[in-house]
């Protein structure tokens, strides 16, 4: 079993920058793929980003890439989200996912473990 646990949303201006963080504890973190998804209102989940085990290989949706960067420290644990030029359509509940995988995907069936959730909301 993997329990992950999303930390770091908040409330912040349009073109402002805010950090999701995700700690896991459970089962061996560094050798699967993770990745953040977001959903909001009214709306379906959807990828955000990806990273593959080791860090080397990432993936971005095109709404996000340059402006976000994931990144992972597996000596801790830990999945990040750094979100920047935040725009009122980021806002949304961001999930952190595990995918027992070594392969990075971008598909959210792919993905066995789940945080709680943490709300991002974005002022215009």
């Amino acid at each position: 079993q993997v329990r992950l646990v999303d930390s770091g949303g908040g409330l912040v201006q349009a073109g402002g920058s805010l950090r999701l963080s995700c700690a896991a504890s459970g089962r061996t973190f560094s050798t699967y793929t993770v990745g953040w998804f977001r959903q909001a209102p009214g709306k379906e989940r959807e990828f955000v980003a990806a990273i593959k085990w080791n860090g080397d290989s990432t993936y971005y949706a095109d709404s996000v890439k340059g402006r976000f960067t994931i990144s992972r420290d597996n000596a801790k644990k830990s999945l990040y989200l750094q979100m920047n030029n935040l725009k009122p359509e980021d806002t949304a509940v961001y999930y952190c996912a595990l995918a027992e995988s070594v392969i990075i995907t971008t598909r959210e069936d792919r993905y066995d473990y789940w945080g709680q959730g943490t709300q991002v909301t974005v002022s215009s």
